[in-house]
């Protein structure tokens, strides 16, 4: 029997329905896999997540394996590097976000210990259940993710306005917007 998923990953390719099937709203608690998250929302912006999904392991590649101590020490010959890199999405804003987001990602750890501990406070430590019914429903921002932007943007972060966030919030589980005849969907 087929399983139901949530709209979205219905006839995807094979990478997107395992993106959905074992990552999507699993939360996560490893610094470097938020920070992977943040790099890789960020490159989204104004595309669909399939033109990202298929280019993460250029990614990976290209950003140090998303570890954000190496990446905060890219410097210009890095940057210009990268936007010589087909593998990724070569914009130059977005480029440059993701290495001044990994010292503001430092910062971040240096001042709460780490970026876990720091962003989860913003769901209270548990992650919200959105019970929706279909993927319509489904918000594209919250009141937690207008919070957690504004707050990262006052601590240095670019490309994380309330939309990204909120989109970073469902990909690690802090949010759980699975619709309610999802199989990945539990209470």
């Amino acid at each position: 029997m087929e399983k139901i998923r949530c709209q979205w990953a219905a006839g995807m390719f094979e990478d997107y329905v395992r993106y959905h099937d074992e990552e999507w709203a699993v939360p996560v608690h490893d610094d470097q896999k938020h920070f992977e998250f943040l790099v890789l929302e960020g490159a989204q912006a104004g595309l669909s997540w399939s033109t990202v999904l298929r280019k993460r392991e250029a990614y990976r590649e290209a950003f140090a394996g998303f570890d954000p101590s190496r990446v905060a020490r890219f410097g210009e010959r890095d940057i210009e590097r990268l936007l010589q890199n087909p593998g990724i999405i070569r914009n130059r804003l977005k480029v440059r976000s993701a290495v001044s987001n990994a010292r503001a990602f430092l910062n971040v750890q240096d001042a709460f210990g780490s970026f876990d501990s720091y962003i989860w406070a913003f769901v209270g430590g548990e992650p919200i259940v959105g019970g929706w019914k279909t993927m319509k429903e489904v918000p594209a921002t919250s009141k937690e993710s207008d919070a957690l932007s504004k707050d990262l943007k006052k601590r240095g972060f670019t490309f994380v306005g309330s939309t990204i966030i909120y989109a970073h919030m469902q990909a690690t589980g802090l949010v759980n917007d699975h619709t309610t005849d999802c199989f990945r969907y539990r209470v």
